[in-house]
């Protein structure tokens, strides 16, 4: 049974770090890219960042604000989020996709999705 599980979420003022961890079970992690999603109220999911062993792409509005890294030996991909802004505030999911083609940007490439987290950052 395949499982990802988000955490670290929470509320956060301007300009504050958050680190968010999503633990997967169930398949082999390290074969498989490993993305982050979030959605904010009233607009689209959209990709922040994905991960293929040591491979990174970002989206722009995240760039040199966020790192994403992820542990094979924990089975656990994270999220460093820094200097948060207000418009970072939404459901932050993490996803995994089988496949060799990079990099992955859309919701549709994912086969596996965690339940997500709330990110709630204050002006």
């Amino acid at each position: 049974q395949v499982q990802l599980v988000e955490s670290g979420g929470g509320l956060v003022q301007a300009g504050g770090s958050l680190r968010l961890s999503c633990a997967a079970s169930g398949f082999t992690f390290s074969t498989y890219t490993m993305g982050w999603f979030r959605q904010a109220p009233g607009k689209e999911r959209e990709i922040v960042a994905a991960i293929r062993t040591s491979s990174t792409n970002y989206a722009d509005s995240v760039k040199g604000r966020f790192t994403i890294s992820r542990d094979n030996a924990k089975n656990t991909v994270y999220l460093q989020m820094n200097s948060l802004k207000p418009e970072d505030t939404a459901v932050y999911y993490c996803a995994a996709s089988w496949g060799h083609s990079w990099p992955k940007l859309a919701e549709y490439e994912y086969n596996y999705w965690g339940q997500g987290t709330q990110v709630t950052v204050s002006s």
